[in-house]
């Protein structure tokens, strides 16, 4: 099970998964479709929430949707009043798709709930991806979560302007000689 991150502290992950749509789409051999773990927070792939939200919000725990890297936070934009989490994955460390996502979810569409970046999420990106609007961070297993929380402090500041500090380096320096 992968590490979170949340707010830059290591925090319990009280949410569930479903990476794999398949087997809440099939027919059983009953004939029927299985029903969702009644409580708990679900993440679940954008496929199945287009073909199942209806039973997904009736359901008692909170929702969110996972977005693959090809798939864009306009996918769900009307319906991110719904979700109390976003999910963006990374499949791999030099996809930087998700970066977009991430900033386009927080500056465009305004959504203030959570972002968590899932995937190949290595400490290398941690630094840039809170920068571009993600809270929380599932790291992947074999990345070790004291080295990745030091991450955070080893740039003393970023150059451009970002989602948590929207002006350039070179005006916030203006604003203080001003």
């Amino acid at each position: 099970m992968a590490t979170l991150i949340r707010n830059r502290r290591i925090a319990a992950d009280s949410w569930r998964l479903l990476d794999d749509a398949a087997p809440w789409l099939a027919v059983g051999e009953d004939g029927f479709v299985p029903d969702f773990p009644a409580a708990g927070g679900l993440i679940v792939p954008l496929a199945l929430w287009r073909l199942r939200s209806e039973e997904l919000l009736d359901r008692a725990g909170p929702v969110g949707v996972w977005l693959a890297a090809g798939e864009g936070p306009e996918a769900i934009a009307d319906d991110l009043e719904h979700l109390a989490l976003v999910a963006v994955h990374f499949p791999k460390f030099s996809d930087g798709r998700g970066l977009s996502t991430g900033r386009l979810l927080r500056e465009r569409y305004g959504y203030d709930r959570e972002v968590r970046a899932i995937g190949d999420v290595l400490r290398d990106q941690l630094p840039f991806l809170e920068r571009s609007g993600f809270d929380a961070l599932a790291l992947r297993d074999d990345q070790d979560p004291d080295a990745a929380l030091a991450s955070f402090t080893e740039l003393s500041d970023a150059y451009q302007g970002t989602v948590t500090e929207p002006l350039p380096l070179f005006r916030r320096r203006l604003a203080v000689t001003a």
